[in-house]
């Protein structure tokens, strides 16, 4: 597989923890949408997505008995995409996913879990814009 300027794409499953407990909890080749992220700011948004369903509504990827864990590894999976960009010098989109983290955590905390999916709808809009980093003008 290769990018818009012809390079290879990054596997971006490597990108999910490790963590003995955290890997132990997830689904083998659930994580398609992960897999088929066409940039590494869209790859981070998934894991930071998994990381609010974790928190929010109910995991796409892991299967957890504990809910202290499943909240774990949602804070895991937040520092897991928000550090992928970090490695890659993409500031903005890092800034972009920590307003969104926390613009959602908000909505939810005042009852407004549509807000909550307007802020998604526009970050991922943002995001789908790409950068450098992904080859981006």
């Amino acid at each position: 597989m290769t990018t818009a300027t012809g390079g290879p794409k990054q596997s971006f499953e490597e990108l999910l923890p490790s963590d003995g407990l955290i890997a132990a909890g997830f689904r083998p080749g659930a994580a398609a949408e992960l897999a088929a992220a066409p940039s590494l700011r869209l790859a981070a948004a998934e894991l930071v997505r998994e990381g609010y369903l974790l928190h929010y509504a109910g995991s796409r990827w892991y299967a957890f008995d504990d809910d202290d864990l499943a909240l774990l590894a949602g804070d895991r999976l937040y520092a897991a995409g928000l550090a992928a960009l970090a490695e890659a010098r993409d500031v903005e989109a890092v800034a972009e996913l920590a307003r969104l983290i926390a613009g959602c955590a908000e909505a939810h905390a005042i009852g407004d879990p549509a807000r909550a999916d307007r802020l998604w709808a526009a970050s991922l809009a943002m995001l789908a814009r790409g950068s450098a980093a992904d080859g981006a003008p």
